[in-house]
């Protein structure tokens, strides 16, 4: 993978048109060996997943090209490489496994990054999640703590300042406050340079945060079914 994080290094440091089409045949051969280890995560994840069996490489991974109409920033090209399985595809709509490649720096984007869940949810699904932390608060803080001693924690990005009433007396204020559930963590340049304990490592962390993946979905499920 060193090869492939040298490459995206340089790319950020040139991003622009000019330099990304004289650097193509780098690209490709970048976007080859992420592709590589994205098919073998993809497959993996599937022998103890069925639900996200099946699914192919173009079901799972991005365009290096940034969608720059509405930002602020308008450097053509993303400096990582990202793949999420989820049951679907990654335009599913459902929580999945998240895994993406960047420079080797210690935030979003740049940080290396592994991730479980899903940033977008409907209203309702963030509703169904609060009532469940009222009636069953240990469930979801159980998801919380065995992502916690992966070295995950919770996005809070979004939260809200002060809960609703109706969630005012819940065990985990913090966690009903989310609008996103996702557990995601960051990973050094080292952690992620041999390809093939990488893979490994990285099923292993999905494979034991399934149980948040499934239950995320049995709600996002639920919310289909009313509509």
């Amino acid at each position: 993978m060193k090869k492939v994080i040298a490459f995206l290094r340089t790319l950020r440091e040139n991003n622009n048109t000019e330099w990304f089409h004289a650097h193509r045949k780098e690209y490709e051969e970048a976007k080859d060996s992420f592709s590589q280890f994205a098919r073998r995560l993809i497959e993996e994840t599937g022998r103890f997943d069925e639900s996200v069996a099946g699914l192919e490489l173009k079901d799972c991974t991005y365009r290096i090209n940034r969608d720059i109409r509405f930002s602020a920033d308008k450097s053509p090209y993303k400096t990582h490489f990202g793949v999420f399985i989820a049951p679907g595809g990654k335009k599913s709509g459902r929580a999945g496994y998240y895994f993406h490649l960047s420079v080797g720096g210690d935030s979003y984007p740049d940080a290396n990054m592994v991730a479980i869940g899903h940033y977008c949810y409907d209203k309702r699904v963030v509703e169904i999640v609060r009532e469940d932390l009222m009636d069953e608060p240990e469930k979801f803080a159980s998801f919380v703590r065995t992502g916690e001693k992966d070295g995950f924690s919770l996005d809070d990005e979004g939260s809200l300042k002060k809960l609703p009433k109706e969630f005012s007396e819940c065990k985990y204020p913090d966690y009903a406050r989310l609008k996103v559930y996702c557990l995601s963590k960051f990973m050094s340049e080292e952690e992620v340079s041999d390809q093939e304990e990488l893979l490994q490592h990285v099923l292993t962390l999905f494979r034991r945060n399934k149980p948040f993946v499934e239950y995320l979905n049995q709600v996002i499920d639920y919310v289909s079914e009313e509509d």
